[in-house]
């Protein structure tokens, strides 16, 4: 058997465009109403639940959507029979599934030609993201890379961008697991974050000139990494004093922070950086330019005359004794794992772990990765019934959940996926691209004039969709789906035998894409408009695969994760 050639696909190009201007409108509607209801957050019992009863294949789809890339028949299988906590530690312990530096080099790219381009970077991305068997550290690298935030576009003063972003989101992963103190260490001077956020290369005050260090970092290593804007209560509820909100810190904090940030620069000779591999190196201390003087925030002193490494480490350590930082890092990697809106009762318990693991260690990523994905309020089937209860799949995602699903490959190993981040022919999202250091969405994003603002409820992701998005995104799909991404194309072997039966098909899709989601209305019209399709022929059913396969992607119930 063999799929139509692409000369082929046109013939039902009238009948897809009628299946998929509805759709579409459809998906765009369902994104500017999904997650209304009250206010009080999403629900569920307290803690682990114990004892569980036989997971469905329906209930390990969800879980995998959640904790990993996407769902296939062998991950959902795995989790029927290891269970969600065996499956996360079967995931925990297998091998890093190589670098996207190696990657880079492998092709070439370390030749002084390509000091000034970042040719291979999204390649070596989409590789890793589409085909690494160690899904759960892939989808927990790309949630860290969307709260402690680098951008390609930023690295800028050293060449080798797609060196320096490839070394970052190794960096990440490589301590996705471990500690978020060490990560906040080695974020802190990792030369990305130095070329990003502003301060490789940042002096002390200059009493001639009255040059000042610059402050960028130390505000956003406090606002963005560690501790927020408010001060919070465990629940990662806003402290209230009379009625307002406090603040976390000041601006006479964030100066004295910036003196701590002062010396740091490039391990290198930047008159011979024709290789990238200070890159991937830790950025060092110049200590003629370093403040050597006292540094006070947050109402804590890192003493003067300190080495700048241990200034380094002292401020690192105040800001990772804050007593914001558990709720605050808990609940954004719950949203970016499993809702938007998780109810304080949630945040408690995950922060509770990352105060202390069980062990006296706080700040132990693998255990509070585990403490959210198998929280009750995460596994709890009644909360696909909750309004409240989900998130909008970031556009990334539901790329993912495709490629994954059908297993997509690149045969010429090029992933020529690119940046996908236009939103009116592409994602609006492509990984390590966004604009800015708050992400391509805000963890507070709050749709305006929408029911989820009247419920006072945040979604994140909705600050990336709208009507041109949506649609863009559609025609993306729809392409990706019936004549691959370059050479990037899915198998689908595995529906060829259903494609003669519209709902059998669509039961399956929905499983497996959607965890059987899809309501019976939205199956039944689906079927209907995937039986409206001539079959009988291969031709024929691939022409059905791709209308159904897309007409899922389009719909409601698969794009509001829940």
């Amino acid at each position: 058997m063999s799929e139509p050639s692409a000369d082929a696909v046109p013939a039902t190009a009238a009948t897809t465009k009628k299946i998929l201007e509805p759709a579409a409108a459809l998906a765009a509607t369902a994104a500017l109403a999904a997650c209304g209801g009250g206010a009080s957050g999403s629900q569920g019992g307290g803690g682990t639940a114990s004892a569980p009863p036989p997971i469905s294949a329906s209930a390990a789809a969800r879980f995998l959507a959640q904790a990993s890339m996407g769902a296939d028949r062998a991950q959902i299988a795995r989790v029927q029979a290891l269970g969600y906590a065996g499956w996360l530690d079967e995931q925990i312990a297998l091998p890093a599934s190589g670098s996207r530096w190696d990657s880079l080099v492998s092709k070439g790219y370390n030749a002084l030609s390509y000091r000034n381009s970042e040719t291979g970077f999204d390649a070596g991305v989409w590789r890793k993201l589409i085909s690494a068997p160690d899904t759960l550290r892939q989808r927990v690298t790309l949630a860290l890379s969307e709260i402690l935030v680098v951008a390609i576009d930023g690295l800028v003063g050293a060449g080798w961008k797609a060196f320096a972003a490839a070394a970052y989101l190794d960096l990440l992963e490589a301590n996705c697991f471990g500690n978020y103190r060490n990560l906040l260490q080695q974020v802190s001077t990792s030369p990305a974050m130095g070329m990003y956020l502003t301060f490789r290369g940042n002096t002390k005050y200059n009493a001639a000139t009255g040059a000042l260090p610059d402050e960028n970092y130390a505000r956003e290593v406090m606002q963005l990494f560690s501790i927020g804007l408010l001060q919070l209560n465990p629940d990662g509820t806003p402290q209230l004093q009379n009625g307002a909100h406090q603040e976390t810190y000041g601006l006479d904090d964030i100066s004295g922070l910036a003196r701590v940030f002062t010396g740091w620069e490039m391990d290198w000779d930047a008159a011979k950086a024709d290789t990238p591999d200070f890159l991937r190196r830790p950025m060092v201390q110049v200590a003629s330019r370093h403040e050597t003087g006292a540094a006070s925030f947050l109402g804590s002193t890192v003493p003067a005359g300190l080495s700048g490494e241990d200034s380094l480490k002292a401020a690192l350590d105040i800001l990772f004794a804050h007593a914001n930082v558990a709720p605050f890092i808990s609940r954004q990697l719950i949203q970016r794992l499993v809702t938007s809106n998780p109810a304080p009762a949630y945040v408690a318990r995950v922060a509770a772990v990352f105060g202390n693991d069980g062990g006296g260690v706080k700040g132990n990523l693998q255990a509070v990765i585990k403490a959210i994905l198998l929280d009750d309020e995460a596994r709890n089937s009644a909360n696909l019934t909750n309004p409240q209860f989900g998130k909008l799949r970031e556009p990334i995602l539901r790329l993912l959940a495709w490629a994954r699903a059908y297993h997509a490959n690149s045969a010429s190993d090029a992933w020529g996926l690119g940046n996908t981040s236009d939103p009116a022919s592409r994602l609006g999202q492509s990984p390590t691209r966004s604009p800015s250091v708050f992400n391509f969405f805000r963890p507070g994003y709050v749709p305006p004039n929408s029911a989820i603002a009247t419920a006072a409820l945040v979604a994140p992701e909705f600050q990336i969709a709208n009507e041109s998005s949506v649609v863009g995104y559609v025609n993306f799909m729809q392409r990706a789906v019936s004549t691959g991404i370059g050479d990037v194309l899915a198998d689908y072997s595995s529906l060829l035998p259903l494609a003669d039966n519209a709902p059998a098909l669509l039961d399956e899709i929905n499983l497996v894409l959607a965890a059987g989601q899809l309501s019976s209305a939205t199956l039944n019209n689906l079927s209907n408009a995937v039986a409206g399709i001539a079959g009988g022929s291969d031709a024929n059913r691939y022409r059905r695969i791709y209308a159904a396969l897309t007409l899922v992607l389009a719909a409601p119930e698969f794009i509001v994760l829940k």
